[in-house]
C-alpha cells in the first residue's frame, strides 16, 4: 500500500541464536562437542545453581569471577530453572547417553589397545556410538575414536528443533550474561522465534535493513501472535531502507569493527574477517561500526578459527544473505574439538563454503587470498586455523589473528610465495585462558593443572610479535584482537584495565617497532578507518 509505514530492526536490537536455550557457538552446534559440553558443563552448572542459587547471584556480581561457571538468573526464578533442567535432560537424553558412552569407551580403548589391530574392537562399540565412529591409531600406538561428523549431523543427535532466535532490545553493552554459563530463559522482554538456523526465512528477517517491510508482514514472518505486538514494536524502527555505496577510492580501505573483525574493501571487492558485529545499545560509551556500515554485498568472509569470538554464529547468521563465499580452515576430522567448520557452516545455511589448508590460494579481482600457517596450540586446536594474506593491487596485508610466532622461519618461506607484506594485523592477547576453560568439558580426561595453565588460548607477546614483524618486513603494524571492546565481554569475560599484562606487552612492542625497525604501530580499539 502506498504510504504504508515500513520497518527494519532497530540499531539496538540483538538477535541471539540459541540451542536448547543456550547461546549458539561451535561447541554447542557440532553433535559430539554439544553432547560432551551438555554433560560435563551445562548440566553440572545448572545443578550447582539449583543447589545454591544465592552463591551464583553473588558471584555473578563479582568482576573477578566473570567467566566462571555461575548462572546469572535471580533466585526468584529457581522453579523455572528446575523445570528447564528437567526439560533439557528429557530432550537431550540420547545426547547425554552418547557423551557418557563415548568417554567410557574411549578411555577403555586407551587402556586396552596397545598396537594390535583394532578390527575386533568394532564389535565392542556400544550401541549409542555404532555407525558414528571410526577407530584409529596415532603413530605411537595410542588409539583414537574419530567421530564421523557428517553422519552425526544427519542423526537424531543433531536437533534442529532445539534451535531458536531470541530478539531483544539491548540497553547497554554490558547487560548480556556470560555466554557459556547462563541459559536464556523464555518469558522476559525478549521475543522468541523457534526456527532452524538453515531456514531461509532468517534471511528475510535480516534483509529488513535493505528491504523494510510493514509491521503485519514482519509479524507474519515471525509467526508472532498479536499479543506480542508490544515486544515486536520495541525491536523495530521506522525506515525507508538504506543502501550503503561501496568504497570507490584508489586506496585499500580497512574498517575495524572491534576485536578481530575487519572489513577490507578495494576495487569493488569486499572481504570481512572474523565477523563480530555489535549492535548500538541505547546507552554506549564506545563508538562502533555496526550492521548499517557494511556494504550491500560481502564477497568473501574469512574465518581464522572456530573459537567462539571468531566464528560468531550470531553475526554469521545475520549476514548470511549478503555473503558470497565463506572461507574456513580445514579441520583434521580426528579430534573432538577440531570440528569441521565447513560442515558446521552448511548447517547454518551457507551454500558456498570454501575449505582451505595452508598455502591454498584463490584469485579475486585484482588480487588473491592465501591461507597462511597459524601457529600455537591455542588450547587444543591442531588443524582448523589459518591466518590470511591478502594481495590487493599493489598492496599486501596479513591478518594473523591469534597466531603465535613460534617459528619465524615459516614466514621466510611464506614470503617466497607471497612477496613482501606491507601491513600486518597481529593479535596480542598474550595471556589467554587455560585449556580447561573452554575445552575441559570435551576432553576424555581432565588434564593436570600445570598442563592446563600452560596450554592457553594466547597469541603473541612483544618478543614474538617483533619477530613476526621482522620476518615479514612490514612497514605498518596494527595490534588487534585483544578483546577490550565492551560488547565482547559476554564472550571473553574480560574486564580491561590499563595495567593488564598484555597492555604492557603491547606498549613494549610498539616502542620496539619504532626503535629497532623504524615501523609505526597502533593499538586498535572500538572503531577505526585505515587507508593503505
Amino acid at each position: 500500500m502506498s504510504g504504508e509505514i515500513r520497518y527494519a530492526l532497530a540499531e539496538n536490537t540483538c538477535v541471539e541464536p540459541l540451542v536448547g536455550r543456550w547461546v549458539a557457538w561451535p561447541h554447542v552446534m557440532a553433535p559430539v562437542t554439544q553432547s560432551l559440553h551438555l554433560l560435563n558443563y551445562q548440566i553440572k552448572t545448572i545443578g550447582s545453581y539449583l543447589g545454591n542459587p544465592a552463591i551464583h547471584e553473588v558471584s555473578c556480581r563479582n568482576p573477578k569471577l566473570l567467566g566462571g561457571a555461575f548462572v546469572d538468573v535471580p533466585a526468584t526464578r529457581l522453579s523455572e530453572v528446575r523445570d528447564f533442567l528437567a526439560e533439557t535432560e528429557e530432550t537431550f537424553s540420547d545426547n547425554l547417553a552418547f557423551a557418557r558412552t563415548l568417554i567410557e569407551f574411549h578411555n577403555k580403548l586407551v587402556a586396552e589397545a596397545k598396537g594390535e589391530s583394532l578390527e575386533d574392537c568394532y564389535q565392542r562399540i556400544p550401541e549409542p556410538l555404532r555407525g558414528y565412529v571410526e577407530l584409529l591409531y596415532d603413530y605411537y600406538n595410542r588409539p583414537i575414536v574419530r567421530p564421523l561428523e557428517g553422519l552425526l549431523y544427519k542423526s537424531g543427535y543433531y536437533k534442529k528443533e532445539a534451535q531458536s532466535l531470541r530478539l531483544f532490545r539491548q540497553e547497554t553493552d554490558l547487560e548480556r550474561p556470560y555466554y557459556m554459563s547462563t541459559p536464556r530463559l523464555s518469558g522476559d522482554d525478549s521475543l522468541d522465534w523457534t526456527i532452524a538456523f538453515d531456514d531461509p526465512r532468517i534471511d528475510e528477517l535480516f534483509r529488513l535493513d535493505q528491504e523494510p517491510k510493514s509491521f503485519d508482514e514482519i509479524r507474519s514472518l515471525l509467526d508472532a501472535p498479536a499479543s506480542l505486538d508490544g515486544k515486536l514494536r520495541a525491536i523495530l524502527r521506522e525506515t525507508d531502507g538504506a543502501i550503503r555505496a561501496p568504497w570507490s577510492g584508489d586506496e585499500v580501505r580497512v574498517r575495524y569493527f572491534g576485536h578481530a573483525c575487519a572489513l577490507v574493501e578495494s576495487g569493488g571487492v569486499s572481504i570481512l574477517i572474523d565477523p563480530l558485529i555489535a549492535a548500538r545499545p541505547e546507552q554506549h560509551d564506545v563508538e562502533r561500526f555496526s550492521f548499517g556500515d557494511l556494504p550491500e554485498r560481502i564477497d568473501y568472509v574469512l574465518i581464522t578459527h572456530g573459537h567462539h569470538d571468531h566464528f560468531v554464529i550470531e553475526s554469521l547468521l545475520r549476514l548470511r544473505h549478503k555473503i558470497g563465499t565463506l572461507v574456513v580452515p580445514k579441520s583434521s576430522g580426528v579430534f573432538y574439538g577440531d570440528l569441521s567448520l565447513k560442515l558446521l557452516a552448511r548447517q547454518l545455511g551457507f551454500a558456498d563454503v570454501r575449505e582451505v589448508d595452508y598455502l591454498d590460494e584463490f584469485a579475486i579481482p585484482n588480487g588473491r587470498i592465501v591461507a597462511v600457517p597459524f601457529l600455537g596450540e591455542h588450547n587444543d586446536l591442531p588443524s582448523a586455523k589459518a591466518a590470511y594474506f591478502l594481495r590487493l593491487g599493489a598492496r599486501s596485508l596479513l591478518f594473523a589473528a591469534d597466531s603465535n610466532c613460534l617459528d619465524p622461519e615459516i614466514y621466510a618461506h611464506l614470503l617466497r610465495e607471497t612477496g613482501p607484506i606491507d601491513t600486518l594485523f597481529v593479535g596480542m592477547e598474550c595471556v589467554g585462558a587455560p585449556l580447561t576453560w573452554v575445552y575441559g568439558p570435551i576432553l576424555p580426561n581432565k588434564p593436570e593443572h600445570r598442563h592446563s595453565q600452560g596450554r592457553r588460548s594466547n597469541g603473541c607477546n612483544s618478543s614474538a610479535a617483533l619477530e613476526l614483524a621482522r620476518a615479514v618486513g612490514c612497514r605498518r603494524v596494527f595490534v588487534y584482537a585483544v578483546g577490550r571492546e565492551p560488547w565482547v565481554r559476554y564472550l571473553l569475560a574480560l574486564t580491561p584495565a590499563d595495567d593488564d599484562v598484555y597492555m604492557a606487552e603491547i606498549a613494549k612492542y610498539i616502542r620496539s617497532l619504532r626503535d629497532e625497525l623504524g615501523v609505526g604501530a597502533e593499538l586498535l580499539f572500538g572503531r577505526a578507518e585505515i587507508l593503505i
